[in-house]
């Protein structure tokens, strides 16, 4: 007995053992692969032709392609087995992989997508969330999320994705890595799944700025032509005020690298918001239709209710009939988008046109043949794995505000790294005018790696200053915004203001005067809005009230203007600019 006891632990020792070294090697397999792939294959590229000719231009590199382009053979996915299952195999090759193949580069698989390419999350239940390489504990970012894994994990020089609403440009900023936004229509758009038709293009990750452009040239056909430098870059003050780093973490590094490669004079600072309220009328239109023109709303948060309306409309358009038929089983978030009745007037659609045409034209006007605008990415840093953040109005309102404006203008936008902040990603966007694609493929090259120096600076910086109570720097960042408000340099004042708030959101003080510098530059919804957050925070904020009269005044709330001109005489009854400004309202309104 003895002897057969002892064998048998023998081999529940072994047992046990081979249960060990297996789970150790699918781990394995799973941290080389990240989860990027669903499948792997080979195209590989003609031979090379004959000396002298030269090489083909993609010569020795590896690429993946997103679920959503067609391989001769092969199902495409979609992100969702109900499709595979009822499509099938391709009998072509999407053009732009044909041709990346042509060019000399060897496709090796297919990326994970998002479910029916549909979400910014970089999740996919039926095929497993790719593994974030650059913050194992965030979210990769979707629609791409596989496409931009494989590029970051370092396990191919470049990769295909759909950009609809952020699909390449969110997974490349949570990722770590470059990420090109095409024009819209500016690369084929046969061969491949649709999701929004008006909005999608065809965009590519890339580790090094050089392949970026090398696979740019590529896809865009673009003959030789001498670089241009940007003769201006335009900071967007009003889109980094949501930021949820510190500013000056991202917007500082692309000013002196700016400023270190092409001088201070190319630089100017802009709010889009303001100059979409007045350059984009049709906004207007659409936010009347949606709610009687009712309630006031700044012109971001309405291009991203336009983006997200367009993208449902489309893709119901699209597949509809599919998904009615199929009845696929979805995620919650995504079943809302997108399941359910289509709710859209030819009045609707034919403004949302409009809101493309003129907001293309902005841009264009504003940026012309030699500029850039900058703005954050998105606003928040790689949302956690689990975390249902992603799915909240606000988020959704911020985020798709900043990704609205490529997708809807059918501008071009390139995201690149600036290193890490709290050991999470951190990147900017630079966007072109619409057909700029060569213009900012080789200005981006020009600036990758001032970039990357100036975001190591900051980086080493800030870790040096780390003595410094968040209290204590927030002082500083409102006494900066004073000086620069006393200066009259407004925008510069908010954005000093708003990395006060950041570092210390329950001061009214701070509130109180990015109200007032919010003022001075008619943006008048956001200086009512901070001034109600100043008075919640303090109730005796004379000047919250004052400020908040001043600017619901300019919004026409004029009843409710009164009443903050009265409170303020409450407070302060020898305040001479309140009683003038209620009386003169009373007057001419009561």
């Amino acid at each position: 007995m003895g002897s057969q006891a002892a064998n048998l632990w023998v081999l529940l020792g072994l047992g046990l053992a081979g249960i060990l070294l297996m789970t150790r090697k699918l781990k394995k397999t799973i941290r080389e692969d990240f989860g990027a792939f669903v499948e792997r294959l080979q195209l590989l590229p003609p031979p090379q032709p004959a000396p002298p000719k030269a090489p083909h231009p993609l010569t020795g590199l590896t690429f993946a392609v997103s679920d959503v382009f067609e391989i001769e053979g092969h199902v495409t996915g979609f992100g969702h087995p109900d499709w595979g299952r009822t499509h099938d195999a391709a009998s072509r090759t999407c053009p732009v992989v044909s041709t990346l193949v042509e060019g000399g580069a060897t496709c090796t698989g297919i990326t994970v997508v998002d479910e029916l390419a549909y979400s910014i999350t970089g999740e996919n239940k039926h095929y497993g969330t790719p593994t974030n390489p650059a913050a194992s504990s965030r979210k990769p970012g979707g629609s791409s999320s596989g496409a931009a894994v494989a590029v970051a994990a370092d396990l191919v020089d470049f990769s295909l994705g759909l950009d609809t609403v952020g699909g390449v440009r969110v997974p490349a900023g949570s990722c770590g890595i470059i990420g090109f936004r095409a024009s819209h229509g500016s690369v084929s758009h046969a061969g491949f799944i649709p999701v929004s038709t008006s909005l999608d293009t065809v965009g590519w990750f890339a580790r090094d700025p050089n392949v970026l452009r090398r696979v740019g040239h590529v896809l865009l056909q673009l003959p030789y032509a001498v670089s241009r430098s940007p003769r201006q870059i335009v900071i967007a003050d009003d889109c980094f005020q949501e930021v949820k780093i510190p500013v000056d973490r991202i917007v500082q590094v692309v000013i002196k690298s700016t400023e270190k490669l092409f001088g201070k004079q190319v630089l100017k600072h802009e709010n889009i918001g303001d100059y979409c309220n007045s350059k984009v009328p049709s906004l207007k239109k659409f936010h009347g239709l949606k709610t009687n023109g009712e309630v006031k709303t700044s012109s971001l948060k309405l291009l991203a209710n336009v983006v997200q309306f367009l993208q449902r409309h489309e893709f119901r358009h699209n597949h509809g009939e599919w998904i009615d038929s199929v009845k696929p089983v979805l995620e919650s978030a995504t079943s809302a988008q997108i399941c359910g009745p289509l709710e859209a007037s030819d009045e609707e659609i034919e403004i949302c046109k409009s809101i493309r045409n003129e907001l293309r034209a902005a841009v264009s006007s504003l940026l012309k043949d030699d500029g850039i605008l900058v703005i954050p990415t998105i606003a928040d840093p790689p949302a956690k794995l689990g975390g249902k953040e992603m799915l909240s109005e606000d988020f959704r309102n911020r985020t798709f505000g900043l990704l609205s404006i490529a997708s809807l203008s059918g501008c071009c936008q390139v995201t690149a790294p600036l290193g890490f902040y709290d050991k999470c990603p951190v990147s900017v966007s630079f966007i072109a005018r619409h057909g700029g694609d060569r213009f900012l493929l080789d200005a981006l090259h020009t600036m990758y790696m001032s970039l990357q120096e100036q975001a190591d600076i900051a980086s080493k910086s800030r870790s040096s200053k780390n003595a410094l109570t968040k209290e204590q720097s927030a002082e500083i960042a409102k006494e900066k915004g004073n000086q620069a408000y006393k200066d009259r340099e407004w925008q510069k004042a908010i954005g000093f203001y708003s990395e006060a708030i950041k570092l210390s959101g329950n001061n009214a003080t701070y509130y109180s005067n990015r109200a007032q510098a919010y003022l001075e530059v008619g943006s008048f919804i956001q200086a009512e809005a901070d001034c109600t957050k100043a008075i919640n925070l303090d109730k005796k904020n004379v000047k919250a009230y004052f400020r908040r009269g001043t600017a619901r005044e300019m919004l026409g709330y004029y009843k409710e203007a009164i009443e903050d001109f009265r409170h303020t005489l409450v407070l302060e009854p020898t305040n001479k600019r309140a009683a003038v400004a209620a009386e003169k309202l009373r007057k001419l309104f009561l």
